[in-house]
């Protein structure tokens, strides 16, 4: 019987050892293997000691999520860190919904502890003074995963509600008018001197804390390491210290020796006049039998009474029907071409296309031979039989397998196309660590370029070459390493599963196949060569 393995999700707090749990460095100190977004994994690296570590870059929470299941499932203790709290913008959500997905049950499952950490609400609040001492929300500005629309409702919402609103992810590189429509809607609700205080890396070496206002944020540099905390109506600065009442002054006044009611009688009606009760005593008032026979002006009175008592709740009636609900949206993304050799498509497919997309999707020309298609609907069903009756061939995107072949000349040099075909039904579609192409050309020419993608075949005097680990993005892009010549088409297509199969099972999450092949030196017994350019290339970072 397996021995079942535990994963540990991890809230660091604001990344110094002072802020941290000790559960959370125990649970590290425990853990065979530690994964999470490379920043955090170097502000914890002074905890650890022999684990294994597996880092990955920005937008790759899932590819995390899934590679700790994986190797929990295999009886490892895993640790998925996050700064601030797990349960907080953190991983503790898309580890559940891997598990979910996988048919988990917690009394037979793998093991799950989510351990607490301190938020950036709560750690950026200790710097800036006393912010949130009354109702107080967090919005995330990222709209990767949120519609636009439904975040600027929130915004519009907590602005009319008065909240002191805390913004995560208020800008990055590509994201930079999110934040300026924030501050344009809280305008419309708060003063333009409603003071504001920003927080840059919290607790770190790198620490930045600036007070402003809610008119001059901006003037300020914001970035994604940035928590924008904004007060609310009764908010002020005082010595730099951004405060905000719990509302003390009407319960009981601050400034006088001695309060003005005693412990006992703060909480009589007559003592909060603001109160939903309005300081009046709410007393049960026994029903009163109506006399049987009235007079004149006592019928009227109880038929205005009765009158205004249906206008009173046709009131409620519609401020119940006025109650804001955020529907979930279902966004099916998928791929679409019109075969694996036929690169062209007729007028009535390009309508089905137009139709099925509508005025709400997105349909995107990719240079993979594809069309990458985004369509609001709870109904795929419906999508991918249109498509298919069109004769379109539609596949998953995202980290999976993708032949790119090419049109072998409109057809005419066929030898190859059913081997190309073979390799597509077996393979396409198939879940990877990484994004992985396999180009295929017909020839010797190899026009379509299939010797840069991933994997590259060609064929040739009635056998295949096969090239492997090119590097396919970037300054220092190269074409894949010559492995093998004169393979006989029997043997291609379980060649190349045995290839894939070996990279799905041993490659890290998001480790593309050359680097996959550098690491490891021999795939299948095709050895590495390093094909990279032998020039200083000066790195550049994405931005630059």
């Amino acid at each position: 019987m397996r021995v079942q393995g535990k994963l540990v999700v991890i809230g660091f707090g604001p990344g110094s050892f002072e802020h941290m749990t000790n559960r959370a460095m125990e649970a590290i100190k425990e853990s065979d293997y530690i994964i999470g977004y490379k920043t955090y994994v170097d502000l914890i690296r002074d905890l650890l000691t022999n684990q294994k570590i597996i880092s990955t870059g920005m937008s790759e929470e899932v590819s995390r999520a899934q590679a700790a299941v994986r190797y929990a499932e295999e009886g490892k203790t895993v640790a998925v860190i996050s700064s601030g709290d797990s349960g907080v913008y953190g991983m503790a959500g898309l580890v559940y919904e891997v598990l979910i997905e996988k048919g988990w049950k917690e009394k037979t499952g793998v093991s799950v502890e989510v351990v607490p950490g301190i938020s950036a609400i709560n750690s950026c609040a200790s710097l800036l003074g006393a912010p949130i001492m009354h109702d107080a929300c967090t919005i995330s500005l990222s709209d990767h995963l949120t519609p636009w629309e439904i975040i600027e409702r929130r915004i519009d919402a907590a602005g009319q509600a008065d909240f002191v609103v805390t913004l995560y992810n208020p800008k990055s590189g590509r994201r930079t008018r999110q934040i300026q429509e924030a501050q344009r809607i809280l305008l419309n609700y708060r003063a333009p001197n409603t003071p504001v205080g920003l927080v840059k890396s919290a607790y770190r070496d790198r620490q930045k804390i600036e007070m402003t206002d809610l008119e001059h944020m901006l003037d300020f540099d914001i970035g994604m390491l940035t928590t924008v905390v904004i007060g609310n109506s009764s908010t002020f600065i005082y010595d730099n210290k951004m405060i905000t009442p719990r509302g003390y002054q009407r319960k009981y006044t601050l400034n006088t020796k001695e309060q003005r009611l005693r412990p006992h009688e703060r909480l009589r009606h007559e003592n909060e006049p603001w109160a939903l009760h309005g300081g009046k005593n709410e007393e049960i008032t026994p029903v009163q039998q109506i006399p049987k026979q009235k007079s004149s002006s006592t019928l009227s009175l109880h038929l205005a009474e009765e009158a205004l008592q249906k206008v009173s709740n046709q009131v409620i009636q519609e401020k119940h029907e006025a109650i804001v609900q955020t529907p979930i949206t279902s966004i099916f993304e998928f791929a679409v071409s019109p075969g694996i050799v036929n690169k062209k498509f007729t007028p009535s497919q390009m309508i089905s296309l137009a139709e099925v997309v509508g005025e709400e999707g997105s349909m995107e020309y990719t240079p993979h031979h594809q069309l990458y298609m985004k369509v609001p609907t709870s109904n795929p069903e419906i999508i991918t039989k249109k498509l298919t009756d069109e004769g379109f061939i539609l596949e998953p995107i995202g980290d999976v397998f993708q032949i790119k072949a090419c049109d072998f000349c409109e057809g005419e040099k066929k030898d190859s196309i059913p081997y190309a075909e073979d390799i597509h039904s077996k393979l396409s579609g198939l879940n990877l660590p990484k994004e992985l192409k396999l180009g295929f050309n017909g020839c010797g020419m190899a026009c379509y370029g299939a010797v840069n993608e991933d994997i590259g075949l060609v064929f040739r005097k009635g056998k295949f070459d096969l090239f492997l680990g090119a590097k396919t993005v970037g300054r220092t892009a190269h074409p894949g390493q010559p492995v093998a010549e004169g393979i006989d088409p029997d043997r291609i297509v379980q060649t190349i599963e045995s290839i894939i199969f070996e990279y799905k099972e041993n490659a890290h999450p998001n480790e593309r196949l050359f680097k996959y092949f550098k690491r490891v030196g021999k795939i299948q017994n095709y050895e590495f060569r390093d094909m990279a350019p032998k020039i200083e290339i000066e790195p550049a970072p994405c931005g630059d």
